[in-house]
């Protein structure tokens, strides 16, 4: 066994961007603005991403440059100093949540070692799949929901009517709604945001979720691979073209749609980052409270080389952040 000195914990350090963007965008809880309300996140975010000793890349953020004024894909982030890392960012997981004032929204960002990161190309949805380690033998993603929930509940030692599918609430998912309820499982249907969900299903030491399945962004998927790994959790996707364009500009592109991913072909190497900050409540973490003397946030911070998950509250006190931060709060 080689022995190393403990080194630098990077997700300690993109905690602080999370934490920024949840505080800024919790402003907006309620008020039907998704765009103000993920720009306040975003703005947040960036500022604070600049401090970061590294020398990032967006691979995984709002697109193109030209096309939104948000942390693009592309962009360099942070002072420009080793080491060099691929940055995916979602600076809202759940926009829609927070813009009409319900649970579920996070702040969330992801880290891992320069050219670790899987490019989705042109595909903006996949199919997931995700359970715990101890089920991780248990599924197959060719296989009908009905055969892997019974599957999951015997590695589980539970039943299957005790065993809980999280699952987006999408019309292309009524025949797998309708599977999981034949097969006696229960199922927690989600308006938006994903990530909460897999992090829950991944993490043995949540029981609440055993299962999250259905198509979602590709995106999430490659941010929720950095969790996974360091939770030791399964995860398998499959590239999702929306459309007969879509599905010929992948292939145009050289990527196996039939090809099943694992959270390793999403994230490569062992040291992946990965920390979100609660925005309203949710399962995962607390949302932003405000006080009178600032707000107090709940972040989840991951790595995966070390498999050190850390649940951080964090007291904010604005009057002293207002004299030189360079984020309004």
């Amino acid at each position: 066994m080689t022995v190393e000195r403990p080194d630098r914990n990077l997700a300690i350090e993109i905690m602080r961007a999370t934490e920024s963007a949840a505080l800024a965008a919790a402003r907006w809880q309620g008020r039907g603005e998704k765009e103000a309300g993920d720009q306040a996140a975003v703005d947040a975010m960036r500022q604070m991403l600049e401090t970061v000793h590294m020398d990032g890349t967006v691979i995984i953020g709002e697109g193109e440059k030209d096309e939104a004024p948000m942390l693009f894909n592309g962009e360099r982030v942070g002072t420009g100093e080793a080491p060099k890392v691929d940055i995916a960012v979602d600076p809202i997981d759940g926009t829609r949540l927070l813009a009409e004032g319900r649970p579920g929204s996070v702040a969330v960002l992801a880290a891992a070692p320069e050219g670790a990161m899987f490019d989705p190309g042109p595909c903006v949805y996949m199919e997931k799949l995700v359970v715990s380690h101890e089920a991780a033998d248990a599924v197959d993603l060719d296989r009908p929901l009905a055969e892997n929930l019974a599957s999951i509940a015997r590695a589980s030692g539970k039943e299957v009517r005790d065993c809980t599918v999280m699952m987006l609430d999408r019309d292309r998912h009524e025949d797998a709604k309708r599977a999981v309820r034949e097969a006696g499982a229960r199922l927690q249907l989600i308006t938006d945001g994903d990530v909460t969900g897999g992090v829950l299903a991944a993490w043995d030491e949540r029981p609440e979720i055993d299962l999250l399945y259905g198509i979602g962004g590709t995106p999430e998927g490659v941010i929720l691979a950095c969790a996974i790994k360091a939770l030791d959790g399964h995860m398998l996707g499959r590239l999702w073209p929306r459309s007969d364009s879509e599905k010929q500009a992948a292939l145009d592109g050289g990527y196996d749609l039939e090809r099943i991913l694992t959270a390793e072909d999403l994230a490569s190497g062992p040291d992946c980052f990965f920390s979100c900050t609660g925005i309203t409540p949710s399962q995962l973490v607390q949302g932003v409270t405000f006080d009178p003397h600032g707000a107090v946030t709940e972040s989840l911070v991951m790595r995966s080389k070390s498999g050190t998950v850390r649940t951080i509250r964090a007291r904010h006190r604005f009057a002293k952040l207002r004299q030189y931060a360079a984020v309004e709060y």
